[in-house]
């Protein structure tokens, strides 16, 4: 008989008048004899044979079994009730004193992988950003990803694992979906699969110093009684699961492999030693187990795990799981569309999103600046905030006996993180590492990966994504002395990624500049330094600055964006303003606009009174990114936006006008925009003090390719720029009459009769039109017919140019060029050139 599987008591209580009593209790499969059978007390599932006559022992089995049953469901079902009440709730980070919030209000399940990713798949992952890395992401999910009510399903050879690794980085939702899976249990979703689930927690069990048993440590976190969990264990431990929650966190002691292991559910041991031996199979080898852990111990656990195993990994958050979490979190569309888009933008925020835990920091920023009703832009914080407040999440909740002050940690991280960055290098061997880092698999920042080579295995590190590797990079360049900090900025920033083009591109290095100017912030300085002893020299600030206006006379483009994109990380408003002011002209030329940019070109316009120019020519402008800018346009004395972009059309124009004269606050201001691919080619709005005027180019046959229109600059605002973009003839007169118009230019493909009306109508019903000036190709013979029989307005005069057509029909017009007169003194008409053949 194997004494793990088939534990058999006897007991001699007493002796009665009747015969020996005897109290017998067998474990499963087990085989008793017993050479009495009467006055027996049997407990568990036996079966009694005998040859006796008279004997209904089989009766009296039925009876306990069914008492046995009775007993057990009804633990189980308090014991499912307490697993719903805990469970359903969440204790925060932030929470106070009596907060919680629902788990299903913040539970989206991660994309969970049944592979393990070879190096060019990890590479991938660390280096893409954006919707790059989401795509990456998507095309895991497509291909390998899985649910985690098939985490235990049987694999393609039918095998069933009896242990299924769960490995995560720091804040990827390990606990959380943990937790998911207890209060599944307790809803009876995994009713076919297992009878009873525990959850041991290895960060509560390292804490323990006393020798413990397994059922003992099952007893501290649940309502179970030690002989409840001994009698659920000995009845089905092939439908129990354990949930092993933080293998990292587990005193990794000489004890777990000097020790003889314990064998049974009641043997004492030291508890990390207990907990091995349940993962070993020592104990309860039929049971289940899903063990979570951080990739720096996947190689100590798949030594002590028995076997079958699985291998899964929780990669992260998918877009589509991100936009789920944002919509769960805020429970209010206003919030969660804002906040939501701001993330969208900023292509670093967004992959970084992948991570559950930064999505929560976000939300919970979002959440605390919008409901006091602040703006996105001027509420919302930095890239580089958002990553010193993860730095503080896993500093204070995921690092357990660093065995090292946290200056020596991060200075260590930020020269691993350094060394990769100057030789564009994301994957580290152990020897390198170990050189640089004092016990890497006790740090939350570095992942750990095991790679197949040849005949061996090769453990190699890598930080959780690049832009974390970049991050510390530039919290090390800050956090040494004052020189030395110098020195190394000064090397970084002369590093370009195209030296042939040095004023329109951006430093090779652009990330870790943009950190170096957000950890500048003087609230991350306060952070850092009252919270964990870094210090940051705030006249680091200077330096910077310095640079900033020795670069700034010849950027354009690319490196134009990356000067905003320091200063928005840098969020300071008054330095912002020094230097957004003195910039001669923010130049954007042939590139990709980005939402991302556009949110940091409306911050820095923010902080200022007056800008001299911006002009973006070509750069993919949408609608919706003009709709960012243009709070801030009116800031700009010269506004210029070439674009071929067909994405633009008439109303968007029409409401950036909008938008820009309702703002207006400068005495004067131009601004120019030409659209090549759509029907208003080119429009101009210059702004003077007293007199402002608009000019127009269209494409259309149907209204005038040419309009300039000049008017008092106080009504400036009462303009409906939308009608202004459509305007027809019936449009224009209205505009003309509802503006005081004084001068009105027109270019026109053809004078027709019904043009000739409509002009001497703006003529007599705007009183205060001084002059009409018309240009077109051709002048029909009709229409020289009505101006000759007019009288215009007194006051008013108007002129016609072009070539004399003598029938509507006939598309093709004369050489005879002439400009018409018309005003109080009447009609005549000048020939500026005769035709080369007379009829």
């Amino acid at each position: 008989m194997d004494r793990n599987d088939n534990l058999c008591h006897w007991k001699d209580n007493s002796r009665s008048h009747d015969g020996l009593n005897v109290n017998i209790a067998a474990q499963r499969e087990s085989h008793i004899t017993a050479p009495v059978l009467t006055n027996n007390n049997i407990t568990g599932n036996v079966q009694i044979i005998h040859n006796a006559t008279g004997i209904t022992g089989h009766h009296l089995n039925t009876r306990n079994e069914r008492t046995q049953t009775s007993v057990r469901r009804s633990v189980l079902l308090k014991y499912k009730e307490q697993i719903r009440n805990e469970y359903q709730y969440v204790t925060e980070y932030n929470s106070l004193p009596g907060e919680h919030v629902l788990l299903s209000d913040r539970y989206i399940q991660p994309l969970i992988i049944q592979k393990t990713r070879d190096q060019k798949e990890r590479e991938e992952e660390i280096t893409s950003r954006g919707e790059t890395f989401q795509q990456v992401l998507g095309s895991r999910s497509a291909q390998e990803s899985i649910d985690l009510n098939t985490l235990f399903n049987p694999d393609s050879h039918g095998i069933s694992p009896g242990a299924v690794i769960l490995q995560g980085n720091s804040g990827n939702g390990k606990s959380f979906t943990v937790q998911k899976m207890m209060t599944d249990w307790a809803s009876d979703l995994y009713r076919t699969k297992f009878d009873i689930v525990f959850h041991l927690k290895c960060k509560e069990i390292s804490y323990s110093s006393s020798r413990t048993s397994l059922v003992e440590l099952l007893s501290y976190n649940c309502c179970l009684t030690s002989d409840q969990i001994c009698m659920i264990l000995q009845q089905s431990p092939e439908r129990v699961l354990f949930l092993v929650d933080g293998f990292d966190e587990l005193k990794n002691t000489e004890d777990i492999y000097r020790m003889s292991p314990p064998t049974d559910p009641n043997q004492k041991a030291p508890p990390e030693v207990t907990l091995c031996a349940l993962l070993r199979g020592r104990i309860l080898r039929e049971s289940c187990l899903l063990v979570t852990t951080r990739s720096t111990a996947i190689d100590t656990l798949k030594n002590v795990l028995k076997e079958p195993h699985s291998f899964n990994e929780i990669v992260g958050f998918s877009e589509k799981a991100v936009e789920e979490y944002f919509k769960k979190f805020f429970q209010n569309d206003r919030l969660f569309r804002k906040g939501y888009e701001y993330v969208r933008a900023n292509e670093t925020l967004l992959t970084a999103c992948s991570i559950p835990v930064i999505c929560w920091i976000i939300c919970t920023v979002i959440r605390e600046r919008l409901g006091d009703g602040a703006e996105v832009t001027s509420g919302l914080e930095t890239t580089t905030s958002i990553y010193v407040d993860f730095l503080c999440t896993l500093l204070d909740h995921h690092c357990q006996d660093l065995g090292q002050s946290v200056p020596t940690l991060v200075k260590s991280l930020g020269k691993l993180a350094e060394k990769g960055i100057l030789t564009q290098q994301v994957l580290f061997d152990e020897k390198t590492v170990n050189a640089m880092v004092s016990d890497p698999a006790g740090s939350p920042f570095l992942c750990k990966f095991l790679f197949k080579k040849r005949i061996h295995q090769e453990t190699m590190f890598s930080f959780m994504h690049l832009s974390f590797q970049e991050f510390f990079t530039a919290l090390y360049y800050l956090i040494l002395d004052e020189h030395e900090s110098k020195k190394k900025l000064t090397q970084i920033f002369s590093i370009h990624k195209n030296p042939n083009i040095v004023e329109y591109s951006a430093p090779r290095f652009a990330a870790v500049v943009h950190f170096i100017f957000g950890l500048l912030n003087g609230n991350t300085r306060h952070t850092l330094l009252e919270r964990f002893g870094l210090l940051v020299h705030s006249n680091m600030r200077d330096h910077l600055k310095k640079w900033i206006f020795e670069e700034m006379t010849n950027s354009y483009s690319e490196r134009t964006l990356f000067f905003f994109h320091c200063l928005y990380e840098l969020h300071e408003a008054d330095f912002v303003k020094e230097v957004t002011e003195a910039w001669p002209s923010v130049y954007i030329y042939c590139t990709v606009l980005r939402r991302t940019d556009c949110w940091v070109l409306l911050y820095c316009a923010q902080c200022c009174q007056c800008i001299k120019e911006l002009f973006l020519a070509f750069c993919k402008l949408t609608s919706e990114k003009l709709a960012i800018i243009e709070p801030v346009l009116h800031k700009f004395r010269s506004v210029r936006i070439p674009s071929s972009d067909e994405d633009l059309s008439d109303f968007d124009f029409g409401v950036m006008m909008q938008n820009l004269t309702r703002r207006q606050t400068l005495r004067s201001q131009s601004v120019e925009i030409h659209n090549y691919g759509n029907l208003v080619n080119t429009l101009c709005l210059t702004i003077d003090e007293e007199l402002s005027s608009v000019l127009i180019n269209r494409s259309s046959e149907d209204l005038p390719w040419f309009i300039s229109l000049s008017f008092p600059s106080s009504e400036l605002k009462s303009i409906d720029w939308t009608k202004f973009f459509r305007a027809g003839r019936g449009t224009l007169l209205f505009l003309l009459s509802s503006l005081s118009a004084q001068k009105l230019e027109l270019h026109l493909e053809s004078l027709t009769k019904a043009w000739a009306d409509s002009i001497l109508s703006f003529s007599r019903d705007c009183p205060t039109l001084t002059e009409i000036s018309l240009e077109a190709r051709r002048l029909l013979e009709e229409a020289v017919s009505v101006l000759q029989n007019s009288q215009p307005r007194p006051g008013c005069t108007l002129t016609f140019q072009g070539f004399i057509c003598k029938k509507s029909s006939d598309q093709k017009y004369t050489d005879q060029q002439v400009k018409i007169h018309l005003n109080k003194r009447g009609f005549s008409m000048e020939t500026l050139r005769n035709p080369l053949f007379r009829d």
